[in-house]
């Protein structure tokens, strides 16, 4: 691998990123391992993001690589369409084991976004294939994010990834998100204030008749937008009034699948059963690219006791790919042989406490934490929103800090691995920072 800085930066059309502020002052990542990242100057830089909320059993786990390494030389590719490979059918098993049966079969995608899209035309041609063709509208949530994709965006919430592509998909609806500054700032867990959020489904209920509406999809906790937790009572209420109304309930769980609540998933912290789950990220410890979702038996039914034939149109060349099968395998192993969620039972506490000893530092107006995830709110520069904390975020990464922000919003979600002393390591140097920033 090329650990030197590159003769031209301009070619990459870099995502997410400002691509012009970034090129005249590039961080450059060479190498990675345990709870550590490497620059090109060979800088340690300790990883409080998990990659991109993808690493969560930290960086070049020894099984996971040699488990990639040799599917690679015994099957570099196998397609999916009308043929198979074992892995694949493995995977898929192990999954829903790890699901705790709850569901009952697997599809595979490339990623978080992919997983949306197939689970939002999931949802419209079960109604069909149950004789509801009428329902094809959909409910996302404001402020949620579902990935890039068409559908994806339509039903996302967060309007800088909206505006620039025009009308989207017709038909789509959105509740309103929960997010309560004033009744339940600096909340450990879920806030007290605003179940009653979840009511507004009964209004676009009755607004668009409950015949029309095929799903809602929504994030359990909200990530990319800045750590939005749900309200006590919330999810279950949404699951209420969707099995009141026949609406299947979605959870958009790529970012807090595979351990970020310090359970498997956030329907198992929550208590509360969707229809359909999409995943990514940490299903393959990001070291393939790989996206799921998983459904109920009865979403499943449907489609096999229609006519005989391809019972689903849908698909992606690289679905269930055997190297990223080989990586879920190896990461599922590496779970529950290294006991990666009691590590992160264990230190949930000491992470908390670290993440909330930053109230009262300047400029914070809000700190959220559930499970090993926090959200640290900043007060907004006048005229200049996210300012402020990309300010943080660039002088962490000097610093040997990775955090990520939205907004004025700093996101942090560490490798589920990390030991007390990281953690002193992150809020020590966080705290600094905003002591010092403009």
């Amino acid at each position: 691998m090329n650990e030197s800085r590159p003769e031209s930066m301009s070619s990459f059309w870099m995502p997410f990123t400002n691509n012009r502020d970034f090129k005249a002052n590039p961080r450059l990542l060479v190498s990675a391992e345990g709870m550590y990242y490497k620059d090109v100057d060979g800088n340690t830089v300790l990883d409080g993001t998990a990659g991109l909320w993808c690493v969560p059993c930290g960086h070049a786990q020894p099984k996971i690589v040699a488990a990639v390494r040799e599917m690679v030389g015994q099957l570099d590719f196998a397609p999916t369409f009308q043929m198979g490979h074992p892995a694949a059918f493995d995977l898929a098993e192990k999954l829903m084991d790890y699901t705790g049966r709850r569901f009952g079969h697997v599809f595979y995608t490339n990623s978080g976004s992919e997983a949306v899209d197939t689970a939002l035309k999931m949802a419209l041609a079960y109604h069909r294939a149950r004789g509801e063709a009428g329902r094809t509208r959909l409910i996302g949530r404001e402020r949620g994010y579902h990935g890039v994709g068409f559908g994806g965006i339509s039903v996302g919430g967060i309007g800088g990834n909206r505006r620039t592509f025009g009308p989207l998909l017709p038909g789509v609806d959105h509740l309103p998100h929960t997010h309560n500054l004033e009744k339940n700032a600096y909340s450990r867990a879920e806030p007290e204030h605003g179940a009653n959020l979840a009511d507004e489904l009964e209004r676009i209920v009755a607004l668009h008749d409950a015949s029309t509406i095929a799903a809602v999809i929504v994030e359990p906790v909200a990530g990319s937008t800045g750590v939005l937790i749900p309200p006590k009572g919330y999810l279950k209420r949404l699951r209420e009034l969707c099995t009141k109304h026949g609406i299947l309930l979605i959870f958009d769980e790529v970012i807090t699948g595979f351990g970020r609540l310090t359970t498997p998933f956030a329907f198992d912290y929550f208590g509360v059963e969707p229809d359909m789950v999409t995943c990514a990220k940490g299903l393959t410890n990001g070291m393939v690219p790989m996206g799921a979702v998983f459904t109920k038996q009865h979403i499943h039914d449907a489609f096999m006791d229609g006519p005989a034939g391809i019972e689903l149109f849908h698909g992606y060349t690289y679905s269930g790919h055997p190297l990223a099968c080989a990586a879920a395998l190896a990461t599922l192993e590496v779970f529950e042989e290294q006991k990666i969620l009691d590590n992160a039972k264990g230190v949930q506490e000491y992470w908390t406490d670290a993440v909330h000893s930053l109230k009262g530092l300047p400029h914070v107006i809000d700190i959220r934490t559930i499970g090993l995830v926090a959200g640290i709110e900043l007060a907004p520069i006048d005229g200049k929103p996210g300012a402020r904390a990309f300010s943080a975020f660039k002088k962490a990464f000097a610093d040997g800090v990775l955090i990520r922000t939205t907004g004025d919003i700093i996101a942090l979600s560490p490798p589920l691995v990390l030991e007390k002393k990281h953690i002193d390591e992150l809020f020590g140097k966080l705290a600094t920072i905003l002591k010092n920033l403009d």
